[in-house]
């Protein structure tokens, strides 16, 4: 393949993730009830309260893909090394690819193609161990939440109770022994004829020991703590009755149920209000603003980054003819 008709395809694609990921965003965001929501709430707020409160959860956004950057160094730094700035396009450019596959699956295309074409394979291995440490968290705080939640909310029989809360300590523990012991990946891999075929990708998993997981974790919690918080400002700012702790049980519990189902990005919105509406139905009858909060929340950790990774989609390079792998 000649380097002109490799360069001709490459801009194709490029313009052709960049249009599908915008037509999927203006779709989503032009008739979607819940964002309508927000915006007849914010009508009744003022307009520099409204940009106070929206421009500290945005600049919290900014600290969380941030983290992500630096935390996708360090996990791609056993593979190849790469500068931080580079870390950062990869994270926005897999974010403008999330938008519009299932299950955010676009997101490790739109990064390992910053990456030198032979490490490709193993990037994808690599970015599964990031995730995992971040479901670690979500699972074991949303199952602790959920405990507390069915406690306080659900009269169910006490001995019910005590199997459930054993079952989500099982959950939480198998998740917790499963990520430090990051190497068991491999054997689940090798059990499926798709993914054997690339067995020799498989390697880079026993390179990570417990310092350099731990570390990854610890970026982890820093980002649960900041989405955290930007629905907790939220939250409070909206409906101000609801007691703090409820809030972080709720949100715990709404982050457990979202990485549970199975959704595109740019619907996933549906999924979070009906998920928060439900949950939060429990300690405030004001669904409205716990959809426009969802709604805010949405727009500004999926919406704003997908768009502003588009520009970083025309920086990739699908043939590697930039680099020496």
């Amino acid at each position: 393949m000649t380097s002109n008709y490799k360069q001709l395809i490459s801009y194709v694609l490029k313009a052709a993730i960049v249009v599908l990921a915008f037509w999927f965003i203006y779709r989503k965001v032009s008739s979607n009830q819940n964002v309508d929501a927000f915006y007849n709430l914010s009508k009744k707020v003022s307009a520099t309260e409204i940009a106070a409160v929206l421009s500290l959860v945005t600049f919290l956004m900014f600290i969380n893909w941030g983290l992500e950057a630096l935390k996708w160094r360090g996990l791609i730094s056993k593979v190849e090394k790469i500068s931080l700035w580079k870390s950062i396009e990869s994270v926005f450019c897999g974010l403008t690819w999330a938008v519009f596959t299932p299950n955010r699956i676009g997101e490790y295309g739109g990064r390992v193609f910053f990456l030198s074409p032979k490490r490709r394979i193993m990037g994808v291995v690599v970015m599964a161990v990031g995730n995992i440490g971040q479901m670690v968290l979500t699972n074991v705080f949303g199952a602790i939440s959920l405990c507390i939640f069915i406690y306080k909310f659900v009269e169910i029989d006490f001995r019910l109770f005590y199997a459930l809360t054993i079952l989500l300590c099982m959950f939480s523990l198998f998740w917790v022994l499963f990520y430090f012991n990051i190497s068991w990946l491999k054997g689940i891999l090798l059990s499926f004829s798709l993914t054997r075929k690339y067995k020799r990708f498989y390697g880079v998993l026993s390179r990570y020991h417990t310092k350099e997981l731990f570390r990854i974790l610890l970026y982890s919690f820093a980002r649960y703590i900041i989405f955290s918080t930007q629905y907790f400002i939220l939250f409070n700012w909206m409906i101000p009755e609801i007691s703090g702790a409820d809030v972080l049980m709720m949100v715990s519990i709404l982050f457990l149920v979202q990485s549970a189902l199975p959704s595109l990005d740019i619907f996933d919105i549906g999924v979070r209000g009906f998920t928060a509406a439900y949950f939060f139905s429990f300690v405030t009858d004001r669904e409205l603003s716990v959809i426009a909060s969802v709604a805010a929340i949405w727009l500004t950790n999926i919406i704003i980054p997908a768009i502003l990774g588009s520009y970083f989609v025309f920086k990739l390079d699908f043939f590697g003819n930039s680099r020496n792998s």
